[in-house]
Order: structure tokens, then C-alpha cells, then sequence
């Protein structure tokens, strides 16, 4: 049997709030999706003036990040053309994200889940998704 550790409402509300208020500090108004480790989504929110394409990008960049087990931005250089994870883009029905901006929650070595945030560049993305990570980290002290 196996113990599975894994974010709940709570904790997706901090993730959420630390990355919303990072996106408003830099004044960008974004789309930021939580998951649970298996990369189910937990919880969502699109800021006044996301982007409408950026829900999907969001929900996926934290889906992958959950489910891979690693940040969106580190599969960009090993999937083009000749690296190692050639065509991965095209896994999973196409949710499979490559560009910055999903990033594992993770806690004691063990990925509870994913954050995915989109509507900015991808370095804006990812800092957004690191603030969320970093006021959940802050709560649990």
C-alpha cells in the first residue's frame, strides 16, 4: 500500500493568492491553474484581462508539470529538433507543455502537484508560478 501526498483546496487558495498577487505586482493580468499530483485540476482562475487562449495553456502547463514531475521551461531545450524528447509536444492529446511557466509543487522530495500560469511571457510565467510555490512554501513554514 502506498501513501500519496497531495495539495487540497487550502492549499491550492495559497498557491492561487501568492501567484495572483505577484502577477498584479508586475501588471499582468494572468491565468493560473492548480493540480493535484496526478495532475487533476484542483483549482483555477482567470484574472480580469487573461488571455481566453491562456486558460488551456495554463491548465496544461500545470498538468505537465505535475504529471512529469519537472518545470515546463527544462523541456523546451531538450524538444526540438534532435534532443532527446523530440515530438513530446505531441504526447497526451497535445497537452504536453514545453514553454516556461508550469512548475511541481513539491514538499519533502515528493511532487504534490503542479502550478501552470499563462498570459505573460514565459519568464513572467514562471514567476508568477514560483511566487505561488513560494507563498505555500512560506505557510507551511
Amino acid at each position: 500500500m502506498m501513501t500519496i501526498r497531495r495539495l487540497d483546496l487550502a492549499d491550492a487558495g495559497v498557491l492561487l493568492g501568492g501567484a495572483r498577487a505577484h502577477a498584479a505586482r508586475i501588471g499582468v493580468p494572468m491565468c493560473i491553474a492548480i493540480t493535484d499530483e496526478a495532475g487533476h485540476l484542483l483549482a483555477f482562475e482567470r484574472m480580469d484581462g487573461g488571455k481566453l487562449t491562456s486558460v488551456t495553456i495554463a491548465i496544461d502547463k500545470a498538468f505537465t508539470a505535475a504529471g512529469a514531475r519537472r518545470a515546463t521551461h527544462e523541456y523546451g531545450a531538450l524538444s526540438q529538433p534532435g534532443q532527446p524528447v523530440w515530438g513530446i509536444v505531441s504526447a497526451i492529446g497535445g497537452r504536453f507543455m514545453t514553454v516556461g511557466g508550469g512548475l511541481p509543487v513539491s514538499v519533502d522530495g515528493d511532487v504534490v502537484g503542479g502550478i501552470g500560469v499563462s498570459s505573460g511571457t514565459p519568464e513572467q510565467d514562471r514567476a508568477v508560478a514560483q511566487a505561488g510555490i513560494d507563498a505555500w512554501l512560506a505557510r507551511l513554514g
